[in-house]
């Protein structure tokens, strides 16, 4: 008779007894069924794990074996040839791949070498051409750029201030970069000058900028914001209204003027600064015409200040506010004043322009530059 193996548990998701009978083959005769062995959640046998022994492995997975033991050979094999070569060549253990190389430096900073170990100087040709030359004479690098200005050796002009260097700079520019010996830059800021360091630090900004842009000439204007009363870097006013204070106000500020003037001198650069204009607004020329007079005082006390009297320059025959001068360029008298009543207008500010570069031109000329 068909009996059951009792390691095989049956398993049905009926759990009627009848049933289960039922499902038997033909001609086996009725099960006793304990409910421990009918489980209708029961999880389905697991095949047992195949543990015949492990297969050999494919040509192809040998030949890679093979491979791999080989570069590693190999790798280990090229390690000592070199410790070995580096000893005998008595290197201080720097590998020769990583040391920094001649070619790999850039040559057109100063401090570089060419194979002479003399220092590289550049000509401003692209880094590494094979023509530039190398020459050790920085000496005499240094006595021609001290020399006259020439094309081959232009002199740098930098115009600094308020808006006012924002009105005559682009013109001035113009004119001072079409001699082929004078390069120019502008830095202006609006609304600043040397009254309201808490606003913007000009003291400050020029210790930064003087250094990077090494002028051999500063153009400089400040004033039309600076009729106001007097404060300190942290915001502290320290001096009123300049009429009401005109004393105190005179002599601080002068002092600032002053020291602005000798930081833009320091190296012996030349210094032009530029006065402001009167104004339409009797009250606010009032204040202005004290500013103007701490500047003058100021430059009068360093005779190497070279001063441009904007004020003397847009005034009437009677010294007081005027709208229309006299054009250089064509002998024309024309409108030179803003709508604000104080700034200048495109021909204003060229004709402006056309004086501080006749101030240029002649400190150019006084030290040789062909102008």
């Amino acid at each position: 008779m068909f009996t059951w193996p009792p390691s095989y548990r049956l398993v049905t998701g009926n759990t009627d007894k009848d049933s289960v009978n039922a499902a038997l083959p033909g001609g086996v005769g009725e099960q006793p069924v304990s409910w421990l062995e009918v489980s209708p959640t029961a999880p389905h046998p697991r095949p047992a794990p195949d543990r015949s022994p492990g297969r050999r492995p494919s040509r192809r997975r040998y030949a890679l074996r093979r491979v791999g033991a080989l570069a590693v050979l190999v790798l280990v094999g090229y390690s000592l040839v070199r410790v070995v070569g580096g000893a005998l060549s008595g290197d201080d253990g720097t590998a020769g791949a990583d040391a920094p190389t001649i070619d790999d430096r850039d040559d057109t900073v100063d401090g570089t070498v060419d194979g002479t170990g003399a220092p590289a100087v550049s000509d401003g040709s692209a880094s590494g051409s094979a023509d530039a030359p190398a020459t050790s004479d920085v000496s005499s690098t240094a006595a021609e750029s001290s020399g006259p200005a020439s094309p081959a050796n232009p002199a740098t002009v930098f115009i600094v201030g308020d808006s006012d260097a924002g009105t005559f700079g682009p013109y001035l520019q113009e004119l001072l970069d079409g001699t082929q010996i004078i390069e120019t830059q502008l830095d202006y800021k609006v609304s600043s000058g040397l009254s309201r360091p808490d606003f913007f630090d000009w003291p400050a900004e020029m210790a930064t900028k003087l250094p990077e842009v090494d002028p051999d000439i500063v153009v400089a204007t400040f004033g039309g914001n600076d009729a106001q009363p007097l404060s300190v870097a942290d915001g502290e006013f320290i001096i009123g209204d300049p009429v009401a204070n005109e004393a105190e106000w005179i002599e601080e500020y002068q002092q600032r003027a002053g020291a602005m003037m000798d930081q833009l001198m320091e190296g012996g650069r030349t210094l032009v600064w530029v006065g402001i204009p009167n104004d339409d607004n009797p009250e606010v020329t009032a204040r202005m015409e004290i500013q103007d007079r701490a500047a003058k005082a100021a430059a009068a006390e360093r005779p190497d200040v070279i001063f441009v009297d904007t004020w003397s320059r847009f005034s009437g025959r009677d010294g007081g506010w005027a709208e229309f001068v006299i054009d250089p360029r064509d002998g024309q008298g024309k409108d030179v004043r803003a709508s604000d009543g104080f700034h200048l207008n495109t021909t204003g500010a060229e004709i402006l322009a056309l004086d501080i570069a006749q101030e240029v031109r002649d400190v150019l000329r006084d030290q040789g530059a062909d102008i």
